[in-house]
């Protein structure tokens, strides 16, 4: 937004001089300092918008001026840059609040980028306070548990989505990870922008370089024509990078630069694209393991896991095996046109006593299933899966009829 106010924090006159000119040429109103002196009252008084400072800076480090400016404003966005930069730095940066990281030497086009996705956060939470406070109605109502496992996710997500980190969710195979994504996503500034999935596992090297980054006509055999890749077509919105422990060294490396860069360039192309896109990955595999082993580059990790989620298997979640039966009762009844059915004695006692290895994706399907051959109104244990009934002692676990 033209017009508004940043405050720029630098030892370096030329940095400080630069970053005024560009960002002034912009439409920006500047104020610089050479130090930290004083700061509180400048923020007081000055009221910027942003605050984009040096990490390092005789007398005080970009950390100190992240702690004293969110002390004043505990919503002001904070961009650090420096000229050394580490994967260590940028994660603890980010971590403890620091809204961006430029390393130097950076492009006007990403000072850009990281200046306007600030203003987009800023203006989210005048627009909305309470976004900070809890996840929206959308994302609460698709994740479902009152398990203590469950609160803590809905709480990390509170604090997580309006911000700008990078996320990690980890967890076994149908736990909802790409649920959680979505809903971070619809959490944050960016949810009226693209939420965009790929799943690193299903496709081999050569077309997942082509899928995520695009191609020009020529680039390849078959390449018939220019094609965006879905990195550049989720601008503005998320990135949600499935199986990321799937993903091909040599892709890793080229991944890292679009991260660090916040550009990308497609296959067959000499110039590189900006790119305004958050990343989200998710894994059922432990990818500390595999950095040890040398299968995943643990630069990239850690650049990756700025905040970690871990999903509860259902087996952990107790009580909540309830609650999703009935809402994927409600649901399925809903799809087919049917009345909710009547669920008998022994059903859910037969359903909270199986150990879920396949988690929520499992019991979803089962009580899909269930409902979908219901034929009399009510769901009993003869209409789930085979194993699920051996597993509690088969049918005669539940009460059969006595003939006379």
């Amino acid at each position: 937004m033209k017009g508004s106010r940043i405050l720029i924090l630098d030892d370096e006159p030329e940095m400080l001089e630069n970053l005024s000119r560009l960002l002034t040429g912009d439409g920006f109103v500047c104020h610089t300092r050479s130090s930290a002196t004083g700061l509180e009252q400048e923020l007081e008084e000055f009221r910027p918008a942003i605050l984009i400072s040096d990490l390092r800076m005789p007398g005080a480090d970009g950390m100190e001026v992240l702690d004293r400016a969110r002390a004043v404003d505990e919503g002001l966005p904070v961009i650090l840059i420096t000229g050394h930069a580490t994967v260590s730095s940028a994660v603890a940066a980010i971590q403890k609040g620091a809204f961006d990281y430029l390393a130097k030497p950076f492009s006007a086009d990403q000072l850009s980028v990281a200046v306007q996705r600030a203003l987009r956060y800023r203006g989210l939470l005048i627009e909305n306070e309470s976004l900070r406070l809890r996840v929206g109605p959308t994302a609460v109502q698709r994740i479902v548990g009152e398990s203590p496992a469950v609160r803590r996710i809905f709480a990390q997500i509170e604090r997580v989505a309006p911000t700008e980190a990078s996320v990690l969710i980890t967890g076994e195979s149908g736990t909802g990870k790409e649920l959680l994504a979505r809903a971070v996503h619809e959490a944050s500034a960016r949810r009226s922008g693209p939420f965009v999935p790929v799943d690193c596992a299903a496709l081999p090297e050569g077309l997942l370089e082509s899928e995520l980054y695009g191609h020009e006509k020529g680039a390849f055999t078959g390449a018939v024509g220019r094609r965006e890749g879905l990195i550049a077509s989720a601008n503005g919105g998320t990135l949600f990078l499935d199986e990321i422990g799937e993903m091909p060294l040599a892709l890793q490396a080229k991944l890292l630069r679009a991260l660090e860069e916040r550009q990308v360039r497609s296959v067959g192309s000499s110039r590189y694209q900006p790119i305004d896109v958050r990343m989200i990955a998710a894994t059922n595999v432990d990818l500390a393991e595999e950095v040890d082993r040398g299968s995943f580059r643990g630069d990239l990790y850690y650049r990756l896991n700025v905040v970690h989620f871990e999903l509860p298997p259902l087996r952990e979640r107790a009580g909540d095996v309830p609650l999703l039966v009935q809402r994927f009762v409600e649901r399925f009844a809903r799809e087919s046109g049917r009345k909710l059915p009547h669920l008998e004695p022994g059903f859910l006692a037969t359903l909270e006593a199986y150990a879920w290895p396949g988690n929520v994706r499992q019991l979803r399907n089962a009580i899909e299933r269930a409902v979908i051959l219901d034929q009399d109104g009510r769901l009993g244990v003869d209409d789930l899966p085979p194993e699920v009934t051996a597993a509690a002692g088969g049918p005669a676990a539940s009460p059969s009829p006595v003939s006379g």
